[in-house]
């Protein structure tokens, strides 16, 4: 007897059918589930992102009232208590989680009474006093105190008024750490003398040092704990949040003792399955551990816990759907294989015929349930799409007003999809109607046509501006008339904003944020073409910062940005606001000035730029002075076009940095003749080394005791093919400028080592050759490979080198200078300060160099004869020189009677024209070879008996 299937029982078609739709949507609902997840983890990141911030805004506004309470002592002015008391007013009133304003005072044991004195004329009855375990007692005697001398306000922090801290762990702790570097600290959580109950409370300071360095006191500021934070938070608008809590903690760990403020519950874990489903999940949580003021600051966000069911509602959604699908589908699969087997049984008798239909019948439904289920997979992906997109789908009627608008319009743009349906959308956009883009809009669908990615702005219920892109399609009937139009729209605005972002950037100064020189040349023509117009004169200055590098090279880049930024900031604040003020390059700014009617342009706008600029700056705990130079020219004016403007404000620039810097000069046409002449001397320059155009000259130094000639002093100059002999002042200083002098002073120095030696292999005696260092020069890191190489190549013994150095030189940072004068001098070589008394001379300085020669100036041997001040600076550096075992030439010497003056002070050497001026190489040589010698002086016996 054959076995019957049970009723129940599955075909292979359904339970395939089954197993494939529970799959599928099980998959989807795990895919759906994590973008839900990832979405909701994005949302909670970016809102624990705001709430750090703001607490780290409100512990960084707390830094900064302490750093500027610190300025009004670390002025190194006298403080009185009425200045201090209306400094603080204004930032206490501003600032309500403040307790209190302290100066410390630095008191020394013997100096107790007097002070004390002070504070009872404040305050009746004010003692030294100190926190101990049983309280707020008397001082005892000690060595040295750090008590609070400024309190403000005095009402409600009266005990803790005359309070030695120098037994405060906590705060002296924080002094140690803020003078270590050089910025605010703050101490840990304590309590406050003046509270009987105590308040999570913590204290700002920084050191107050006098000139030398010494502290002299700390500045203070006392923070309630809960309401800094509090206020913070508040200020934001995320204080009040059911959904998000946040905890911090004056530490790096979720400490309850250590707790400034906490929001909300903790969560609780569900208790039940149904719970677990559609209960509230464990909420989110996310700790951040911020560096202030030296002290690690714990932040701990944590979200509300949230039913499951309504952020997960597409996904659930999803599932359920997939699930009656399946099951419907195999249903209906069950089902058609039943009904197939009947009717093969019914007709396995019949026809051929009848079986090929029966097939096609068969294969007619498995094609139409794949082409239901890809409608169906189809369908749900668009819907997918849709709410995971960031577009919405809209319809219009044929009176182009619109009937529906879908995808969380409102949610995703933020205006309400009510003030939207049943108006076009020029009467929902007015301002379509005044553009040209608007009205060309417009026209095209009031002519029936499609139209693509019209960009528009509108303002949402917030104030906020938002740009949209849309795209519409008209529909018409079977008929041809116009249904309406349906399309897509989306929310452009990040996009917006983004292209704003980098239009910005690219015509702004990433540091100072002002004008670029692409915005420059914008804002130039606009000023030109205001001038043209009104007929009224603008001016363009170049301002250039005089002592820029000597703060890069001491302070670093970094205080160079700074100060490169408060410079920007003093110029704006100095000029009007339709001024223009853009940074050209390095330290040079651009400031272009247009006149009004009301407001005529006079030199005192200059003066007040530079003055603005003048003003000392604060680079970390040292205060500079910085000046400017600047070019002032004027459009129209006679030789001033209009696209030359600047070039003639730099060119006048130049010339202020020529009259001594810290002034301002306008363009005159003189000017561009001496520019055009600095460049064809500058562009001639480039290439005199390659076309040996530079020759050397010497001038011979000779020996006051024997008369004899003992050396000679190496001077450059240029024989120019066109420009004849350029003496050396002509050209020094633009080789200085370009850098160009490093190359010529190398060869200088070799040229002149090579020549002494070939002099000395000649027989004509060991002479001694004089060569200039350039302040480029001694600068270069390579200076002593390079004097060994010379040495060696030329075979010059080094004792026959001599090199002569300015004062200037090393006197800007004597330590490093003083190491490399030591390592030139192990060479072997003599070193000898040229111009000496002209420069910054120091006795303690010229003691710690290994000098061998000092030269005395030719300004003071040119008056010796008839000017007693001079003759007195001679005779002092004379014997100076001696005293410190050194050689002393004279230049300059012109006269027989400055000769004589020289030698009956002990002058050692002199060099100058009375005996001979600078010489060719060749002509000196012959006066070596003709041994031409000084006159020696008649002795006594013979001058006495004549």
């Amino acid at each position: 007897m054959p076995r019957r299937r049970l009723p129940l029982s599955l075909t292979l078609a359904a339970a395939l059918t089954l197993g494939g739709g529970l799959a599928a949507s099980g998959a989807l609902f795990m895919g759906v589930s994590h973008l839900e997840y990832d979405n909701m983890a994005l949302a909670f990141a970016q809102r624990a992102d705001e709430r750090v911030a703001a607490v780290r805004q409100g512990m960084d506004q707390a830094v900064e009232v302490l750093t500027v309470t610190n300025q009004l002592f670390a002025r190194g002015e006298p403080v009185t208590r009425q200045q201090f008391a209306d400094f603080t007013s204004a930032l206490l009133e501003r600032h309500r989680f403040i307790q209190a304003f302290n100066y410390h005072r630095v008191v020394q044991g013997e100096d107790r009474a007097a002070v004390e004195a002070e504070l009872q004329a404040v305050r009746p009855g004010t003692i030294f006093t100190e926190l101990r375990s049983e309280g707020q007692v008397p001082a005892p005697v000690r060595g040295r105190y750090h008590i609070v001398d400024f309190l403000e306000p005095m009402a409600g922090n009266e005990p803790a008024f005359g309070l030695n801290v120098s037994q405060n762990p906590e705060i002296m702790g924080a002094l140690d750490m803020a003078r270590g570097s050089g910025r605010a600290a703050s101490t840990g959580l304590f309590a406050l003398a003046q509270d009987a109950t105590p308040h999570p409370s913590f204290e700002l300071v920084l050191p107050v040092l006098d000139k030398d360095g010494v502290m002299t006191g700390d500045t203070a500021v006392i923070i309630r704990g809960n309401e800094l934070v509090r206020a913070s938070l508040a200020g934001a608008g995320l204080l009040d949040s059911d959904d998000i809590f946040v905890s911090v903690y004056a530490g790096e760990h979720a400490d309850a003792h250590k707790r400034l403020l906490s929001t909300g519950p903790t969560a609780a874990a569900p208790s039940g399955a149904l719970e677990a489903w559609f209960g509230p999940p464990h909420p989110d949580v996310r700790s951040t551990t911020l560096q202030i003021a030296g002290r690690p600051w714990r932040i701990d966000v944590a979200s509300a816990p949230r039913p499951y069911l309504p952020d997960h509602m597409a996904s659930t959604a999803l599932l359920v759907g997939g699930v009656l699908i399946t099951l419907l589908s195999t249903a209906f699969v069950q089902a058609s294989g039943r009904r197939a087997r009947k009717v093969q049984q019914l007709v396995r008798q019949r026809t051929a015929d009848l079986r090929r239909t029966n097939r096609r019948l068969v294969e007619d439904m498995i094609a139409r349930e794949r082409a239901e289920k890809a409608l169906q997979q189809s369908e749900q992906r668009f819907r997918q799409l849709v709410s995971m997109s960031s577009d919405w789908y809209w319809e219009q009627d044929a009176e182009l007003r619109f009937t529906m608008v879908t995808g969380a319009f409102t949610e995703k743009t933020g205006v309400p999809v009510d003030g939207l349906l049943g108006k076009t959308r020029w009467e929902f956009q007015p301002n379509l109607l005044e553009t040209e883009s608007g009205r060309a809009h417009i026209a095209q669908i009031k002519a029936n046509e499609p139209f693509a990615n019209l960009e528009y702005k509108t303002v949402d219920d917030q104030g906020d501006t938002r740009w949209f892109c849309v795209n519409g399609q008209p529909v018409f009937d079977e008929t041809g008339t116009l249904m309406g139009y349906r399309g897509t729209g989306s929310d452009i605005t990040e996009r917006k904003l983004t292209e704003q972002r980098v239009h910005h950037v690219a015509q702004h100064d990433v540091l100072t944020g002002l004008p670029n020189r692409s915005l420059l040349q914008d804002r130039l023509g606009q000023a030109i073409a205001y001038a043209n117009r009104s007929g009224r004169p603008m001016w363009v200055m170049l301002i250039d910062l005089d002592r820029f590098k000597f703060v890069n090279d001491s302070m670093g880049h970094k205080a160079g940005d700074v100060l490169l930024m408060t410079v920007a900031a003093r110029l704006t604040g100095s000029l009007r606001d339709t001024d223009t003020v853009a940074r050209l390059s390095g330290d040079e700014f651009v400031v272009i000035l247009s006149e009004h009617a009301e407001e005529p342009l006079h030199p005192e706008i200059v003066q007040r730029v530079m003055d603005s600029v003048a003003q000392p700056v604060m680079l970390g705990t040292k205060e500079f002075f910085v000046t400017c130079s600047i070019g002032v020219a004027v459009y129209p004016s006679e030789g001033t076009p209009a696209d030359s403007l600047i070039e003639h404000a730099d060119i006048a620039m130049y010339s202020a940095k020529k009259m001594g810097r810290n002034n301002f000069q306008f363009y005159t046409p003189a000017m561009n003749e001496e520019s055009l002449e600095r460049v064809r001397i500058e562009s001639a320059l480039r290439n005199a080394l390659e076309r040996n155009e530079f020759v050397l000259h010497y001038q011979p130094q000779v020996d006051l005791k024997t008369g004899q000639i003992v050396g000679m002093e190496a001077l450059i100059r240029w024989n120019h093919p066109e420009l004849g002999m350029v003496p050396p002042v002509r050209f020094i200083g633009i080789a200085e400028e370009t850098g160009l002098i490093v190359q010529i002073g190398a060869w200088v120095l070799r040229a002149a080592c090579a020549q002494n030696k070939a002099w000395q292999d000649a027989g004509l005696g060991k002479l001694r050759v004089a060569v200039n260092l350039s302040a480029r020069q001694f600068g270069a890191a390579d200076l002593i490979a390079s004097l060994e190489s010379v040495l060696n190549d030329t075979g010059l013994d080094p004792d026959c080198l001599e090199i002569e150095l300015t004062e200037s030189l090393f006197m800007s940072d004597v330590t490093p200078a003083v190491e490399l004068l030591h390592r030139m001098k192990s060479l072997g070589v003599n070193l000898s300060i040229d111009d000496f008394g002209t420069g910054y001379s120091s006795l303690s300085y010229l003691s710690r160099f290994p000098i061998d020669v000092l030269k005395i100036d030719r300004s003071f041997v040119a008056d010796i004869t008839h000017d007693a001040n001079d003759a007195a600076i001679v005779t002092s550096i004379i014997a100076l020189a001696h005293n410190l075992k050194l050689a002393v030439i004279a230049e300059g010497v012109e006269t027989a009677e400055q000769l004589d003056y020289l030698r009956s002070h002990g002058c050692d050497e002199m060099q100058g024209y009375f005996f001979s001026k600078p010489l060719p190489a060749g002509d000196f040589e012959q006066m070596l070879r003709q041994r031409r010698c000084l006159a020696l002086p008649a002795p006594e016996d013979e001058v006495a008996a004549a």
